[in-house]
């Protein structure tokens, strides 16, 4: 493929099967690679692009995941454009990782390889082992970490039935999270700004007992063990979510200090362009803190659209329900997008109806799953919550021009494996005529 500034797309990107496509890839600290930023500046003029869809990635190992998602999910978007569109894509390719007994966003789940008996066999009994694909992932999201990251692997290979195994391995993962004080990593973990989670700070046999009964009410698969022993498996799940924590954090920086000024360049550097910010998972609270990190006067955004988003129901409130006096981390930025902000949600997303509130509350906050997701839940299992004049709607009704809305997508994104259910099952004509309606570039 040659380069984007002789006129034929992004130099070295790939072919996802649509195009002009570019990639825009960030490193942990939200730098871009700036041959890869300018490209796309320059070929999106050249191209006469009109409309440029955005998309970020949630978990995935690499790139070549990302971009197998990319290309499916905008498989049918060519088809459904409306005359005079002129469509380019665009991949953002960040430092993020997946355990490898969860499913990749683009295959089935049924043929996806995996690590153990447990994760090819949905419904059979396994140890809740870290094998060492998943090792070397969380070696890469923690990098001078490795002694720490091997000893959690024998913990769990052992699974010793004591107390002060489960103190040493709570120990350990939350070392591996531990950032400077008032770091970006550090202002930019909440969104609500309600201070850490108690998964990092209380009991860590509480923990552990909490997350195995999680998984248990979950209900996909048989657990490993029993007595002490069984406790191992909300141990892994424990480690899954700092490592998640780690990467949410991740993607606000990214967001706010990477994709937010890219997107000021891209403005300025090609004037008129009407911008379609997509993610999916943590890549939507990505996109989400790359309105609020957008310079001051850009108006480029015509759109976004949140897929399963990994972030805070409240994030986009100007008052909590439960502390009046303060609003979500992203309190106003809908208003950056001169259109609307669409979540599409699923109740069968227990990634998201389960384990993410309970990774989220706060020490002092009760550990019932009764009434849980009403105050930590995310914005992919019930949309957009606490926002003046938000609307809520079915799949296929049509999109108002304006405002935050909440799709219930239930009725497509409900297949997937255990823990994740059906969080990356996101790839549907449907959803993609949601974000080609909300930037009003579809007319069939």
């Amino acid at each position: 493929m040659t380069d984007a500034a002789s006129g034929s797309g992004a130099a070295a990107a790939g072919n996802i099967g649509v195009q002009p496509y570019w990639e825009l890839t960030f490193d942990a600290d939200g730098d871009p690679d700036a041959g890869q930023r300018d490209r796309l500046v320059a070929g999106v003029a050249q191209q006469r692009v009109t409309d440029l869809l955005v998309f970020a990635h949630g978990w995935n190992n690499d790139r070549s995941m990302a971009t197998r998602l990319y290309g499916r999910f905008f498989g049918p978007f060519p088809g459904m454009a409306g005359n005079g569109v002129r469509l380019g894509y665009t991949g953002v390719i960040w430092p993020a990782m997946r355990f490898t007994d969860e499913p990749i966003p683009d295959f089935d789940p049924a043929v996806a390889p995996g690590p153990s008996a447990a994760a090819e066999s949905p419904g059979t009994a396994g140890p809740p082992l870290l094998d060492d694909a998943s090792l070397r992932a969380l070696a890469r999201v923690f990098p001078g970490r490795e002694l720490t990251l091997r000893r959690l692997q024998e913990l769990l290979a052992e699974q010793p039935a004591a107390r002060s195994a489960f103190d040493e391995f709570a120990r350990l993962g939350r070392e591996l999270v531990t950032v400077r004080e008032n770091s970006p990593a550090q202002r930019l973990a909440e969104d609500t700004g309600a201070g850490t989670p108690a998964m990092l700070t209380d009991d860590p046999m509480a923990v552990c007992e909490i997350f195995t009964a999680a998984l248990e009410k979950c209900g996909h698969q048989e657990l490993f063990g029993d007595g002490l022993k069984r406790l191992w498996n909300g141990a892994k799940e424990f480690l899954r979510q700092t490592a998640y924590y780690a990467m949410k954090r991740r993607a606000g920086v990214v967001g706010q200090l990477g994709l937010g000024p890219a997107l000021g360049k891209l403005v300025k550097g090609a004037p008129g362009i009407r911008i379609h910010l997509i993610g999916h998972s943590f890549g939507a609270r990505l996109v989400a803190y790359g309105l609020r990190g957008m310079p001051p006067g850009v108006t480029g955004v015509k759109s976004m659209t949140l897929l399963q988003g990994a972030f805070s129901h409240y994030a986009f409130a100007a008052r909590l329900p439960h502390d009046p006096d303060r609003g979500g981390a992203l309190q106003g930025v809908q208003q950056r997008v001169d259109g609307p902000v669409v979540a599409c949600y699923s109740r069968h997303d227990s990634a998201l109806s389960m384990l993410y509130p309970l990774a989220s509350r706060l020490s002092g906050d009760s550990a019932s799953f009764q009434g849980l997701f009403d105050r930590w839940g995310a914005v992919g299992h019930d949309g957009i919550q606490a926002v003046d004049g938000a609307r809520r709607l079915r799949l296929g009704a049509a999109v108002p021009g304006e405002g935050c809305v909440s799709i219930d997508a239930s009725s497509v994104v409900r297949d997937g494996s255990p823990p994740v259910g059906a969080h990356s099952d996101v790839c549907h004509g449907e959803l993609a005529h949601v974000v080609l309606t909300a930037g009003r570039v579809v007319t069939k």
